[in-house]
């Protein structure tokens, strides 16, 4: 392709409103345009990379037994009631009807279709099975931004295991692990794989793969010693212990003007060190008010509690001060479970067995001591609530843990039973006896992973695409595309490099050197050949790589072979 046949609408300035710089490069670098909040186009240069990351993944998918398919995307509204999730997941989902007044969603996921189509199967000889499709899917996300991060519009590869068996199950998930790990690495990516919630999904057991990225919304434990790592929604980390003393009689004691953990502790450090603590939050949970306890030096982390409670993604918000009142009677630091019967209490694993707590009386400034969480307090639920922070011990061998960002780039589910069951996806065994299909989900978004791509790969002058997926692989600079000799060689190397195989942009633009070189830098071709008068007439040329930004001179006749062979031996990216 030459540059000047091109539409590469490269840009000085990122947009007003980019805030990551997987935004701020692709939109100047010409790849995306925005048509709408959270509405990509992608562009020329932008589709060729799409192309590349689906490819990799379609080639991986297939590598293990996968079979494509593709499925509408418009949805009887009635396929998503039947699941439950029509109301589960009302908040993202589009919802509109047809001339006919009949409802129907716009996809957001495909289990249920999925699920539809697996009521096809009658005998376990027909499984295992693998699934998969590469299509479009819409959310109603309420906050779009960072560009291809966090959109409405997108493209998912969305895959299915279908077993007998929880062993099946297990080993399509496995192959499934194995096959991601593969996919980002030949992106260029050092994705990790960590425990995550499953959410709205449902199911046992969930994996995520994050790039570690400060444009990331994510947040990851590991540990510096072991390979814990678990998305920070499912981590856990030491509790140390404390001790409580002997169980004391629950006794009411004024605390005017004390309204934080912080106060309380100051005023009373016998009684009320902030481990010796109840805090109390009064959240809505999925419409219903809840009572959250947890200890007073820990915090909440809000995915846990919709997790134990199995409250929709979305669905749970702390109350408004008025609310609080009503329910309570008092205001935020002066409340507690003490006596509440008809609030649901749930309460965070490290209260358990706990003796000798203070908390609020419900009462503005007045607090109970001597609280004996398990004797004084109904509690109705009890579940890991807490958030971890950075520096606690892991779990499994004390070492200390460490906290950081990351975006996720794929997300692996063991679904179970819940689908199959819903749409009457039941297979026979070898004695004739009749069983759910045991199900498993596997996604991976293709722009977030471009996205994803440039954030792990850029310098201040633009993008760094690997090989793998760069929209081509080399570009050849002409310095004077008007001189005839010089054009000639540019164009010989060009038809050279295209006869081996490599995928060439051949910049004959009639602008400065200094442009050329800029935008080639900031769309992220991999190799540079440049190409002047001078060198031409010597026999020379100049090569430059991207990711170093290292140039070497090479001769004329040299240089295809040079470039071809460097191209072709890191084209798979691995």
């Amino acid at each position: 392709m030459r540059w000047s046949q091109a539409f590469i609408p490269t840009l000085r300035d990122a947009p007003a409103d980019s805030e990551a710089i997987s935004h701020q490069l692709l939109v100047r670098g010409g790849f995306i345009r925005q048509l709408a909040a959270g509405s990509y186009t992608m562009m020329p240069l932008g589709h060729r990379v799409w192309l590349k990351v689906a490819g990799i993944i379609r080639e991986e998918m297939n590598a293990i037994g996968g079979q494509e398919v593709r499925l509408p995307t418009l949805h009887p509204a009635e396929i998503w009631k039947s699941s439950g999730r029509f109301d589960l997941m009302r908040e993202i989902l589009f919802k509109l009807k047809d001339r006919k007044h009949a409802d129907l969603v716009l996809g957001a996921t495909e289990e249920e279709i999925f699920g539809m189509l697996a009521s096809e199967l009658s005998s376990y000889r027909e499984l295992p099975q693998i699934w998969y499709q590469m299509h479009t899917k819409f959310r109603d996300e309420p906050r779009p931004k960072s560009g291809l991060l966090r959109v409405r519009e997108f493209t998912m590869k969305d895959s299915y295991t279908l077993d007998i068996d929880r062993p099946g199950l297990d080993h399509g998930f496995d192959k499934h692990r194995e096959a991601y790990k593969r996919i980002f690495a030949r992106m260029g990516l050092s994705a990790v794989d960590v425990e995550a919630s499953s959410g709205s999904m449902g199911g046992s057991e969930s994996v995520e793969f994050i790039q570690r990225a400060d444009a990331g919304e994510d947040w990851v434990v590991t540990c510096d010693n072991c390979d814990y790592r678990a998305n920070i929604e499912r981590a856990v980390s030491v509790v140390e212990e404390v001790d409580d003393g002997s169980a004391d009689d629950l006794q009411r004691f004024p605390t005017p003007g004390l309204r934080t953990i912080a106060s309380l502790a100051e005023a009373h450090p016998d009684i009320a060190s902030p481990e010796k603590q109840i805090k109390s939050l009064v959240y809505v949970v999925d419409g219903q008010p809840t009572l959250v306890l947890l200890r007073g030096d820990h915090d909440l982390q809000e995915q846990k509690l919709l997790d134990a409670t199995g409250a929709p993604e979305d669905s749970g918000r702390p109350a408004q001060p008025e609310e609080i009142r009503e329910l309570l009677g008092a205001d935020p630091g002066s409340l507690g479970g003490v006596g509440i019967t008809d609030i649901k209490i749930v309460a965070d694993e490290a209260l358990r067995d706990r003796v000798n707590m203070t908390t609020g009386a419900n009462e503005d400034d007045w607090h109970y001591k001597g609280v004996s969480v398990e004797r004084d307090i109904d509690v109705g639920l009890w579940a890991d609530l807490r958030a971890v922070n950075a520096g606690e011990k892991c779990v499994n061998d004390g070492g200390p843990l460490d906290l950081w960002k990351g975006i996720e780039v794929g997300h692996i589910f063991k679904l179970g039973t819940g689908f199959s069951e819903a749409f009457g996806a039941y297979v026979q065994d070898e004695a004739g006896n009749s069983h759910p299909i045991v199900m498993g989900s596997y996604g991976i978004g293709v722009e977030r992973g471009m996205a994803a791509v440039v954030e792990a790969s850029f310098d201040e002058n633009g993008i760094i695409w690997p090989v793998s997926v760069a929209p081509y692989e080399v570009v050849i600079t002409v310095i004077r595309p008007d001189d005839e000799q010089t054009f000639a060689a540019a164009k010989k190397i060009y038809t050279d490099l295209t006869s081996a195989g490599v995928e060439v942009l051949l910049d004959d633009r009639q602008e400065r050197p200094g442009v050329k070189f800029a935008d080639a830098e900031l769309i992220g071709i991999p190799y540079r050949i440049t190409v002047g008068p001078k060198g031409v007439e010597s026999g020379t040329v100049e090569l430059s790589e991207r990711a170093t930004l290292s140039k070497e001179e090479s001769g004329l006749e040299l240089v295809v072979g040079a470039v071809a062979e460097r191209v072709l031996s890191s084209r798979f990216g691995i």
